[in-house]
């Protein structure tokens, strides 16, 4: 059974910068892509950064380009989302998915969901 389990949430003031962790457990074999998503109170969940496991190819929502960097670091089974420039917009719960089949980015075909971790952005 796959365990995603995510860390690095918290509060910070507009601007500023976080640094997402998601620590991988009981794979077997690396997923077809790895992302992280978000939902903020009253929203949907939208997927915010996805990299593809074996092309490392990466997909930013519209919103974060430029300012969040997803990556993998295989050696560690860890997946990052380094958030920059933080705006109060991006206040929400950041849950950490692997899929094993696709990469598509509203997370309907997401196998395994971390349990989540709070980002808190004053302005």
């Amino acid at each position: 059974q796959v365990q995603l389990v995510e860390s690095g949430g918290g509060s910070v003031q507009a601007g500023g910068s976080l640094r997402l962790s998601c620590a991988v457990f009981g794979y077997t074999y690396l997923p077809y892509c790895m992302g992280w998503f978000r939902q903020a109170p009253g929203k949907e969940r939208e997927g915010v950064a996805i990299i593809s496991t074996s092309a490392s190819s990466t997909y930013y929502e519209s919103s974060v380009k430029g300012r969040f960097t997803i990556s993998l670091d295989n050696a560690k089974n860890t997946l990052y989302l380094q958030m920059n420039s933080l705006k109060p917009e991006d206040t929400a719960m950041y849950y950490c998915a692997a899929d094993y089949r696709t990469c598509r980015v509203d997370g309907n075909s997401i196998n395994y969901w971390g349990q989540g971790t709070q980002v808190t952005v004053s302005s």
